[in-house]
């Protein structure tokens, strides 16, 4: 079977259609930064591979520590200006931006498709969450600020690449309608054209939102340690989130740093394997690139046959490859559970660290081949992986404490509750966990002694939406919590303490 590219659905359909929707944006060969309402021809822009197929795209612009520090001064000016913006009219104009996200829903997820290699239907959904969950907010936000009022100064956002709108986005809207002027950084692996039309969008609604682009190492300084910072937001990686949170030791500041972690599955007297199976097919869905994604699986050691029997089979019926490839003019886009991971070094990284478990003693259980995947002739394949799973890897090995942040699972066995727990806990702290088990008195007895912040019986735990509260435990997150009224909370003042994982422990309870 012949697969192709149809005509509206390549990269360059969906940049001149970003450019249609946003002219004062995008340029024939570059973006702009979005600096005090304005949209700045700034930076340096240098060509991007998408991990789609290779493509050579238009780059992020990149500026400079002064011109970051520029933007973080008009961003204060602005939240002097915004934060006296009456609730009433702060709301019309988010339900505006909101009115505009959804107008350019699939000019945005057309874009997310290319640019982090998104299927369809997931890209779809990333905005969609976006939408629905600001709404919830517009719905109850004259109780949620009952008693609170704005920071003193704009939050800084710092986010990830997988969840451009659902995170990033959401995020910001929120923070924009508790009274906050916001300001955010593209990541540099990808996401920044969805991002630069959704923020023109959202400056289209008269929102003070800031967008720009560039190294860490250059804008770090501007958007962590401004004086005015009224909070910072941080979503990312263990590694550089101990340096946000060494900047932010001596500056007292608000924060919120979600980090990484090892999230488990632990099976333990179980019976129900087609309901298992069904909780584990889903959880492939974007290659497992989320931070809510479960890659470990702690198995008693008499029920590993029956496991791999409902496992095995799950892993072979997933479906990859090019989010764009068809096979006929007529048929809409592939429904599949995952492109391809977000660079080829990526991918390159997970297939070493395959060859590395095996190396040190672990038994390649299964080793995926993308030759199962829906590919166009000829097409770079190099940031595609498929499926593969090691059982027992020794602890020696470099993922033993940490999340692959790609369709590379592990599988340990145990023989004991102590075990069970050990295998539970290896990453200092997750934000999810699940047992399946038909023993409720066992799921009680390990709850408290499992260290995640979301702790599932039977289902799988994801970051939430609406008033669903989220955090994470140990290593995992630091600050505030977030989700529903804490939300609004992290982001506002008021006399309600603050909860979170702060360096004198978590005062809320886990969910």
């Amino acid at each position: 079977m012949t697969l192709f590219i149809k005509p509206g659905n390549t990269w360059a359909d969906f940049y001149a259609r970003a450019r249609a929707a946003a002219p004062e944006a995008f340029e024939t060969n570059a973006l702009r930064n979005l600096i005090g309402g304005q949209w700045l021809a700034i930076g340096e822009t240098k060509p991007h591979k998408t991990p789609v197929d290779d493509t050579t795209i238009i780059g992020a612009p990149a500026i400079t520590a002064d011109d970051a520090a520029k933007a973080m001064s008009a961003s204060v000016a602005q939240h002097r200006d915004w934060s006296r913006v009456p609730l009433d009219e702060r709301t019309v104009r988010v339900v505006g931006a909101l009115e505009l996200l959804r107008e350019h829903r699939e000019t945005i997820a057309g874009l997310l498709m290319w640019e982090i290699g998104k299927p369809w239907r997931i890209a779809c959904d990333d905005i969609d969450r976006c939408i629905s969950g600001v709404e919830w907010y517009v719905s109850q936000i004259d109780r949620q600020l009952n008693g609170r009022e704005p920071l003193r100064g704009p939050v800084s956002n710092i986010a990830s690449w997988n969840y451009p709108l659902s995170v990033l986005v959401h995020s910001e809207l929120v923070q924009v309608l508790a009274g906050n002027a916001v300001v955010a950084k593209t990541p540099t692996q990808g996401g920044f054209h969805a991002l630069t039309l959704a923020h023109a969008l959202m400056a289209r609604a008269g929102l003070p939102v800031t967008l720009v682009s560039g190294s860490g190492s250059a804008l770090s300084d501007a958007l962590i340690s401004t004086p005015e910072v009224g909070a910072l937001v941080f979503v990312g990686g263990r590694t550089n989130g101990r340096k946000v949170a060494t900047r932010l030791a001596d500056l007292r500041k608000r924060h919120v740093l979600e980090q990484e972690g090892l999230n488990a599955w632990g099976v333990w007297n179980f019976s129900q394997w087609s309901m298992l199976a069904g909780h584990l097919k889903k959880g492939f869905a974007y290659g497992k690139q989320r931070c809510t994604a479960y890659p470990r699986y702690v198995v008693q050691r008499r029920l590993l046959p029956e496991f791999l029997e409902m496992y095995l089979p799950v892993v072979a019926s997933l479906k990859f490859g090019h989010p764009c490839a068809v096979a006929n003019a007529s048929d809409e886009l592939p429904e599949l559970d995952f492109g391809p991971v977000i660079q080829k070094s990526k991918a390159q990284a997970l297939v070493a660290q395959f060859d590395e478990a095996i190396a040190s003693g672990g038994i390649p259980l299964l080793r995926g081949s993308i030759d199962r995947g829906r590919f166009i002739d000829s097409q770079d394949t190099s940031a595609y992986v498929a499926a593969s799973c090691i059982l027992q890897p020794s602890s020696v090995w470099s993922l033993h404490h940490s999340e692959p942040f790609g369709p590379l699972d592990s599988i340990v066995v145990v023989d004991t509750e102590a075990e069970f727990l050990s295998a539970m806990n290896v990453s200092n702290g997750s934000l999810v966990a699940s047992v399946a088990t038909d023993d409720l008195e066992f799921a009680n007895r390990v709850k408290d002694d499992i260290q995640a912040f979301k702790f599932g019986v039977n289902t799988p735990r994801s970051r939430g939406d609406r008033e669903e509260v989220f955090g994470g435990r140990g290593g995992s997150w630091k600050g505030a919590f977030v989700g529903g009224d804490l939300l609004v909370d992290s982001v506002t003042d008021g006399e309600r303490a603050l909860y979170g994982n702060f360096p004198e422990g978590s005062r809320y309870p886990r969910t």
